[in-house]
């Protein structure tokens, strides 16, 4: 069953957190995962404002999401991503 992965990002530090943009594709994309939204222009239609960055990703099934998540290649590039940003990864399972 497909997974996607829901991060919300609140970036503090834009120019180190570009150094952790770089790495995330090729990490995703070696464990199967698509971008469906990288940030961007956003419209709130309801609720109250959200300013953090959001980043949904497909998978092909929680597991393969916890794969990258744990592998050394994603671990290093937290390590860039900490002091720039506080993010919260929600994974949820898809319809097929």
């Amino acid at each position: 069953m497909p997974a996607y992965l829901l991060v919300r990002a609140k970036v503090t530090d834009m120019e180190q957190y570009a150094e952790y943009m770089k790495l995330t594709p090729a990490i995703v994309e070696k464990y199967g995962g698509d971008f469906v939204i990288r940030g961007g222009d956003k419209v709130i239609l309801e609720g109250p404002d959200a300013p953090e960055r959001i980043v949904l990703l497909k998978f092909d099934s929680i597991e393969a999401v916890q794969r990258m998540y744990n592998s050394d290649e994603y671990q290093a590039a937290i390590k860039l991503r900490e002091n720039a940003a506080q993010a919260s990864f929600i994974v949820m399972e898809g319809v097929q």
